[in-house]
């Protein structure tokens, strides 16, 4: 196997549909390679099969090309829907950035595509002192930002943008997520931010996207 690619997906908030998007990129992926999705961190799960299962890591191991273990794609599930760092308290857990390096360094390499989604948006806290972008830095691979297309996204975009190329890190591009439904003024939301964000544009996402139709670039 050539060495692997690793994007970590990123979101400008939560809720702008990342595993939406890592469903797509999987399958546009897997057209030409073999990619697999993995979900580190998930807050919100029922009991599946005897374990807690994510609706979200479900979907991200049902696109992939190799059918891992559950676990091998979400290590650290928690059934509250909340922030994971309160989520770890409340059961007696931790977690933290060496935790999720050695997760990682166990699992890389299965594939010529990896796929990271992360949870909530760039700066989400692991614990009282670390957050997850700092085990992007740790593993240094390129990001790939959604953006969900709603009313505050301007900012949002613009600050998470700004946060990661400060952190040091490489922005593979961004992608506009339409959400459940389009924006007003969507086109002119979409318009400026094509022009103010510098880093590469990889296409648009609409609502009820499917591969057949999908168009992006600079991946």
């Amino acid at each position: 196997m050539t060495q692997q690619t690793v994007y970590f997906v990123t979101g400008t908030d939560t809720d702008v549909g990342k595993t939406y998007v890592s469903q797509l990129l999987l399958q546009y992926f897997n057209q030409s390679s073999t990619a697999i999705g993995y979900k580190p961190i998930a807050a919100g799960a029922s009991m599946n099969d005897g374990e807690l299962k994510n609706e979200d890591a479900l979907i991200l191991q049902s696109a992939s090309s190799l059918q891992l273990a559950y676990k091998e794609v979400n290590p650290i599930c928690f059934k509250e829907p909340i922030a994971p760092h309160i989520a770890s308290e409340m059961v007696g857990e931790s977690i933290t950035v060496s935790g999720l390096t050695q997760w990682w360094n166990k699992s890389k390499g299965q594939c010529d595509i990896a796929l990271i989604e992360g949870a909530g948006g760039w700066r989400l806290p692991l614990n009282n002192k670390e957050y997850l972008s700092s085990f992007v830095k740790d593993i240094q691979c390129e990001v790939i930002v959604v953006v969900g297309m709603k009313l505050g996204c301007l900012n949002h975009a613009l600050l998470t943008l700004e946060t990661i190329k400060q952190d040091g890190l490489i922005i593979k591009g961004w992608i506009a997520n339409q959400c459940d439904s389009p924006m007003n003024f969507y086109e002119e939301n979409l318009a400026y931010l094509k022009q103010h964000v510098d880093v590469p544009f990889i296409g648009e996402i609409k609502v009820n996207q499917t591969i057949d139709n999908l168009i992006l670039s600079h991946l």
